[in-house]
């Protein structure tokens, strides 16, 4: 009897099944979890039209939806067992990336920590090394001309980012500054005026002419290449004037004034211009092995170099409160 019963209620319910419908009625399948969530920023703000993206292992597993206008978002029909992870981006804000999760059938899962940066994303920063950085600004300086005709290539008009000379850097503007026809014309014209004074006291006539034009570009060409490249080289400074432009104007005579002898050290500190100083006397000395008696006399290297020197000052003046508004200048690295 025992036996019969659990058989006898088997066919019981078959028989019910069958009147029911025709077919045996199967269980509930595993349902599918849901995951959402708010969107916001650091400060719990709602971030709008956030994008979420949520992943699972390949292939197919990739969902994406958008948040609405208070942040909130909401996926549908994720697979239970199967390991996710969610993305949320928006433009102004940084990526947020969650842990990976994995969800029970019919699970609601609320992520509370969607919260993404605010800033960095789309934000590029460009480092230039500080060689290149220098070759950009000396390729500027090289188009600095007065009124558009007279070389002006020694001033420093930009107040700050200035990258220091390389040492090829610093010949190279040395070279641009002597080799060019301007420069020629400069020592021709000097050597008009030395023709008429008959100084130095080279021959008359044309050769006399010729031998003031030589000495003229040979006093100004050895002055530059000494003092403008191969002793600020060697003591690592700055050849150029860096032009103040503010503040007041005794401050900025002041600062004119000073330049020969004061200078910027290729650390950025303030020196004294041993570049100039002795770029002047090396110059002066180199004259009396061409200049004509009694023109190169040993003893006055010294006062030449003085001469010189006071040049550099009236230039220097010159360039604080004239020349820098009638010098064009080139597009330089800001």
């Amino acid at each position: 009897m025992k036996c019969v019963l659990p058989l006898l209620l088997l066919v019981f319910s078959t028989f019910a099944t069958v009147l029911a419908g025709g077919q045996l009625v199967a269980g509930p399948e595993p349902q599918g979890a849901t995951l959402n969530g708010f969107a916001t920023d650091e400060d719990e703000a709602a971030v709008p039209g956030a994008t979420i993206t949520v992943d699972g292992p390949p292939p197919g597993e990739h969902r994406v939806v958008q948040a609405d206008s208070t942040g909130y978002f909401l996926v549908l029909g994720l697979h239970a067992g199967t390991p996710y992870h969610l993305t949320a981006s928006a433009n102004g804000f940084s990526t947020y990336t969650s842990a990976e999760f994995t969800l029970a059938p019919g699970q609601v899962l609320t992520l509370s920590d969607v919260k993404m940066p605010v800033g960095t994303v789309g934000t590029t920063i460009t480092v230039m090394p500080l060689d290149q950085l220098a070759a950009q600004q000396v390729n500027a300086e090289v188009q600095q001309k007065v009124l558009g005709i007279i070389p002006n290539f020694y001033v420093v008009y930009q107040q700050d980012n200035v990258a220091p000379l390389s040492a090829k850097l610093k010949f190279k503007l040395a070279y641009k500054s002597t080799l060019n026809p301007e420069t020629f014309a400069a020592a021709i014209f000097i050597a008009s005026i030395d023709q008429a004074a008959f100084t130095p006291a080279y021959v008359e006539g044309a050769k006399g002419y010729g031998q003031r034009i030589g000495s003229s570009y040979l006093l100004g060409t050895s002055d530059v290449f000494l003092g403008g490249a191969l002793f600020p080289a060697l003591f690592h400074q700055d050849p150029r004037y860096f032009y103040q432009g503010t503040g007041t104007k005794k401050s900025r005579l002041l600062h004119a004034v000073l330049s020969p002898v004061i200078c910027r050290g290729d650390n950025g500190k303030t020196e004294f211009n041993y570049s100039s100083v002795l770029g002047d006397l090396s110059a002066s000395a180199l004259a009396t092995t061409y200049l004509p008696p009694p023109d190169n006399r040993t003893s006055d290297v010294f006062s030449n170099a003085a001469v010189t020197t006071a040049g550099r000052i009236a230039n220097a003046i010159l360039q604080e409160f004239v020349l820098s508004r009638l010098t064009t200048r080139g597009k330089r690295q800001p």
